[in-house]
């Protein structure tokens, strides 16, 4: 329903970025030609027609980047830092593409200063104009502009979850009126929508009220009602759509397949297990880990020194955790603690000051620092830059009986830094909200959310107080 309502809107955008990039384009000109070079013998000489033609080009491009990146898709939640990554990611995407193909149509020779204030102007520019838009639209929603009023027939919890992304996605102009109940009530109490009344009295409702859209989201315990329902619907001329009642059992995400004809649900869509996707993550952990280590090379050195005159023992630390499809791996680290049995670093929880922490280790594990050698099990192939943190055996085996879904963090490989990391949530934090990032984190990859977490990692590294 929303991807129905959101097209015009889509469209929106795409026409208003395409104008702006050729807008973009004519301003970067200017500056170039007009205001940093006053000489009018340089812009005599300029072909006129062929900067014209690149800024067709690099405008429709831009919009075609954007398609590929599916920036303009409907996201639950989005905040403009969101977006202004995605917008970033697009027109770095344009500018490679474009300046691929000028390498190799070797004609007029551009100016690379035009270009620059180009990719600059347009990042700038398209994130303001999407901000202004979204505002725009969220105000005219308010003044009830273009609104269709829904009922959701349930209370449980898809009910609860689908009028929540409603309220998220109001943009779109849908707004829920109210509830339906069945033969059993669930979470009234602690609904915030309306509770309209029981399901049959649906007809009574529809007849006195104007209602565009009927949502039936009932789970196994409030009854079946469907068949009244769709009666109901269908005649009053009502759209109707259906939340199957298994939503509640399977909270991962899905994807539907058709194979002959049959409906083919897969209750757990993983991005990484794709080919392409896995080639594409695996590229980019190879290139990243071999930078990392050939520029980090000289700290690696003084970090060692430094390890050996804290305390007695060996510079690096491996121990056993698990990792893809519950696979044990030894883990590289700088250590950072007093040598001890291996009884007690297997299954003794590092918490705040923990006397064990050497002087110079908890310099390393403030900075993150003591991660460091994890970039060769990521050049080996145990690892990837980005991913759930690693466990250890021990406590693998504790959080599996006592967190439902614990083990799904092993659908993908672990890794250095991951979403739930850069959220604060490492040392001694909630486990819960460390499997839900990291469940979030493995059903929405993509190299740009990868980009987007090493990015903020350093900044975590160094201001989060739980990092010990």
């Amino acid at each position: 329903m929303l991807k129905e309502r959101s097209q015009s809107f889509k469209l929106l955008f795409l026409f208003t970025d395409l104008f702006i990039a050729g807008f973009s384009f004519g301003i970067s000109f200017f500056i170039r030609y007009y205001l940093l070079d006053d000489s009018e013998f340089q812009r005599q000489v300029i072909d006129g027609t062929s900067y014209l033609i690149l800024a067709i080009v690099l405008a429709i491009t831009q919009i075609i980047s954007f398609l590929s990146i599916d920036l303009y898709h409907p996201r639950r939640g989005l905040s403009f830092t969101d977006e202004f990554f995605g917008i970033v990611s697009g027109v770095g995407l344009n500018l490679v593409f474009v300046l691929a193909l000028l390498f190799f149509i070797r004609g007029e020779s551009f100016s690379r200063l035009v270009i620059t204030y180009f990719a600059l102007g347009a990042i700038i520019s398209i994130s303001l104009a999407h901000l202004v838009l979204r505002g725009i639209l969220r105000v005219l929603r308010k003044k009830g502009y273009n609104l269709r009023s829904v009922i959701v027939i349930g209370t449980g919890k898809s009910a609860k979850n689908f009028a929540d992304s409603i309220q998220k996605h109001s943009i779109y102009g849908y707004v829920v009126k109210g509830l339906f109940t069945g033969k059993v009530s669930l979470n009234i109490e602690k609904s915030e929508y309306q509770i309209l009344g029981n399901v049959k009295k649906l007809e009574d409702y529809v007849k006195s009220n104007e209602v565009d859209l009927i949502v039936y989201a009932f789970s196994h315990e409030e009854g079946d009602y469907l068949k009244e329902v769709i009666d109901t619907s269908d005649y009053y001329g009502i759209d109707l759509k259906v939340i199957p009642s298994y939503e509640e059992i399977i909270t991962a995400k899905g994807r539907t397949e058709i194979i002959d004809g049959i409906p083919i649900i897969s209750i757990r869509n993983i991005p990484l297990r794709l080919g392409y996707n896995r080639a594409i993550k695996r590229g980019f952990d190879i290139a990243f880990s071999l930078l990392f280590i050939v520029f980090f090379s000289p700290f690696y050195l003084l970090i060692s020194i430094l390890v050996k005159l804290s305390s007695p023992g060996p510079v690096f630390y491996k121990q056993e955790r698990i990792g893809l499809d519950n696979r044990i791996f030894g883990m590289m680290k700088f250590r950072s603690m007093i040598v001890q049995k291996k009884s007690d670093s297997d299954t003794l929880w590092t918490t705040k000051d923990d006397p064990r922490v050497t002087r110079v280790g908890a310099i390393l594990r403030k900075l993150s620092l003591d991660e460091t050698p994890q970039f060769f099990n990521v050049l080996f192939g145990d690892m990837s830059v980005v991913g759930p943190r690693p466990e250890r055996p021990f406590y693998v085996e504790k959080f599996q009986t006592e967190h439902h879904q614990y083990m799904r963090r092993h659908a993908a490989k672990a890794g250095i830094t991951g979403w739930a990391q850069v959220q604060g949530l490492r040392g001694d934090t909630s486990i819960e909200k460390r499997i839900e990032a990291d469940i979030y984190y493995i059903e929405n990859w993509s190299l740009i959310f990868d980009i987007k977490i090493i990015i903020l990692t350093p900044w975590k590294a160094v201001v989060d107080r739980n990092a010990y």
